[in-house]
């Protein structure tokens, strides 16, 4: 469903969108100045994007069965590239958060476009290819605030206005992409059928929302309890950008390993890895290694269940655009919802709270695992691959 240069330039993409999503943290300072407003009202700037990018992914959604794959990811890319321009030159605040909205609308799309098409495009390999596909978004998070850090606050501007222009050019690589997917067969082994599809996806969700959770838990509680339990401030930042670097780490480690094991143990051992490793950040001398694998542990989640989700309950199409928009508001909704429980408890109790909500999550991995089997994404030591059947009606190139 993606040429060779179709798929570079969907990485491409996501380092875009990876950068994008950290860009306006750091950009914070330079635009408190400009536009002479608190770090509460410039934080609002992350908000519109979070917001526009869920309704980006349900209008992608809906007009999918009206309009095709090229026209949706062209229409999000020019988006992406007008907020981006809009954002960067805008006289007032008010236009700024315009832009940030726009902006969000065009990410929404690319992001669940591009994994969707991941998701199915690649028969037993979307797996492994949904991980290095996200992989790359782990990169432009990364490499965002580091080129803000190197030309300075101030030059925001011409960043966003130079990411605007790399969507611009990714828009020739679009005839790559398969204009439509294939029909899903309803009867595919191992899908879930009749009661048990809204029991299925409701568990999908689950997973999606709490690992979201405690992702961004322990991004945002990770320094103040490394300094609670005697770490310096130094230590504890560079503690906490060990872990999102385990993040892109992560997933880059999964691909070859989910060409030979299914997304059901991934999943398993992840949840369970991760549980752990939040258990072990309890004790002091090994917190900030413990930080460290539990973003290792989170990171093939995501793009390790949206296949096996498809492949579970291939007649609900609307399966991806639910778990997609689920982490979202995970992201936005529990972040304030963890600081009001750790508030009323001591802020060494941080990795207990997260860790009870891995514990659900290894619930409803093992769940899962029973009462949504991937038989098509098993993998077993010196077993060979069957070779896939990609459909390229509609390809171009």
């Amino acid at each position: 469903m993606l040429t060779t240069v179709a798929i570079v330039a969907s990485c491409v993409a996501f380092v875009v969108i990876g950068a994008l999503q950290a860009l306006y943290g750091p950009a914070i300072p330079a635009l408190r100045e400009e536009f002479g407003i608190s770090p509460a009202v410039a934080g609002l700037s992350l908000s519109a994007h979070f917001i526009g990018a869920l309704l980006g992914v349900l209008v992608y959604h809906v007009l999918r069965g009206r309009l095709n794959n090229r026209t949706l990811l062209g229409a999000s890319y020019v988006l992406m590239a007008a907020g981006a321009a809009v954002f960067a030159f805008s006289p007032t605040w008010i236009l700024a958060l315009a832009g940030t909205f726009v902006i969000g609308l065009g990410f929404g799309g690319i992001d669940y476009g591009l994994n969707q098409l991941f998701a199915i495009g690649f028969g037993r390999r979307s797996t492994a290819m949904l991980n290095l596909l996200n992989g790359h978004f782990g990169v432009g998070a990364i490499a965002g605030p580091a080129l803000i850090g190197w030309l300075g606050a101030d030059s925001y501007p011409q960043i966003f206005l130079g990411i605007g222009v790399v969507c611009l050019l990714i828009l020739p690589t679009l005839g790559g992409v398969a204009a439509r997917e294939p029909e899903p067969a309803a009867t595919e082994a191992g899908g879930a059928r009749g009661a048990r599809v809204l029991p299925v996806i409701a568990a999908f969700v689950g997973v999606y929302v709490l690992h979201v959770a405690i992702e961004t838990g322990v991004g945002g509680w990770e320094p103040t309890h490394l300094e609670a339990v005697g770490y310096g401030a130094a230590t504890a930042a560079t503690a906490t950008s060990a872990y999102w670097a385990a993040m892109t780490i992560g997933r880059f480690v999964i691909v070859p390993l989910s060409l030979r094991w299914s997304a059901p143990s991934i999943l398993t051992v992840c949840c369970a890895g991760m549980a752990g490793f939040l258990l072990l950040a309890t004790v002091p001398a090994f917190a900030p290694y413990a930080y460290f694998g539990v973003g290792l542990m989170i990171a093939p989640i995501f793009p390790t269940c949206l296949p096996w989700l498809n492949r579970a309950v291939p007649s609900v199409a609307a399966a991806g655009a639910y778990v997609i928009a689920a982490s979202m508001i995970g992201g936005v909704a529990f972040p304030p919802l963890l600081g009001a429980v750790i508030d009323t408890m001591d802020v060494r109790a941080a990795p207990l709270v997260l860790f009870a909500l891995a514990v659900v999550c290894v619930g409803l991995s093992v769940w899962l695992r029973r009462h949504a089997p991937d038989p098509d994404g098993v993998r077993t030591p010196g077993s060979e691959a069957v070779p896939d059947t990609v459909p390229t009606q509609g390809i171009h190139g």
